[in-house]
């Protein structure tokens, strides 16, 4: 699409989004005929009229492998805006995604906090996350009543959902991982250690990177 014909579906289209069409487009693609577990956050609450709500967004899919896949709408342009057009990389440049062994989306609800509070800290410290990195989030899920072994979490390239493009540029999927303290530890310790983990998950079954709660098994 060049930029005459991106202003005039702009100016003829008031619900022109072509940011979170890449994104439902890759979802749809994985997910096919599957109508996901949506929920819009509330408008008087989100970072343009003032709140403290930086996304506007989470899908649920339910993968026939046993997990509920999370993804955020918000950490990129989503909606129609002239200045975003033909950048290299669209907003933060990515979305972050998390698989979690629930049946229930009720029970994944924690999570959607969880990454809530991430997309405050990006937005508010101009610190945003890439893949091979770590982040600690045991206090937040002490916060959000979460008792579990996983203190922290791994940040990969979402193992299914490819990054994609739009008008705006270029959308990564970042699939956070949960860890145990002692694998946090160990990935202080030596960050090689985060290669070694996701590894071990993988040639135990865990090919999808899912997170579960209940884990207390370590991979170190």
């Amino acid at each position: 699409m060049d930029k005459e014909e991106f202003l005039k579906r702009l100016d003829e289209d008031e619900e022109f989004s072509p940011g979170w069409q890449a994104i439902d487009d890759v979802f749809d693609s994985l997910y096919p005929r599957q109508k996901p577990a949506h929920f819009g956050t509330n408008m008087v609450n989100r970072a343009i009229f003032g709140g403290d709500e930086y996304l506007d967004g989470y899908s649920f899919y339910t993968s026939n492998k046993g997990y509920k896949h999370l993804v955020t709408y918000g950490m990129t342009v989503l909606y129609g805006d002239e200045e975003a057009f033909g950048g290299e990389w669209n907003g933060w440049g990515y979305e972050m995604t998390m698989k979690l062994k629930e049946d229930d989306v009720q029970d994944c609800m924690w999570a959607v906090s969880l990454l809530s509070n991430f997309a405050r800290y990006t937005y508010k410290t101009n610190n945003f996350f890439q893949p091979n990195q770590y982040v600690i989030s045991k206090n937040i899920l002490a916060q959000l009543g979460v008792e579990s072994d996983i203190i922290a979490f791994l940040l990969v390239e979402d193992t299914e959902a490819h990054a994609t493009e739009s008008v705006y540029g270029k959308t990564e999927f970042i699939q956070l991982v949960g860890i145990t303290e002692k694998e946090f530890e160990a990935v202080q310790k030596d960050l090689d250690n985060m290669k070694r983990i996701i590894q071990k998950m993988k040639e135990d079954g865990n090919v999808d990177l899912v997170t579960d709660m209940k884990r207390t098994k370590s991979y170190l």
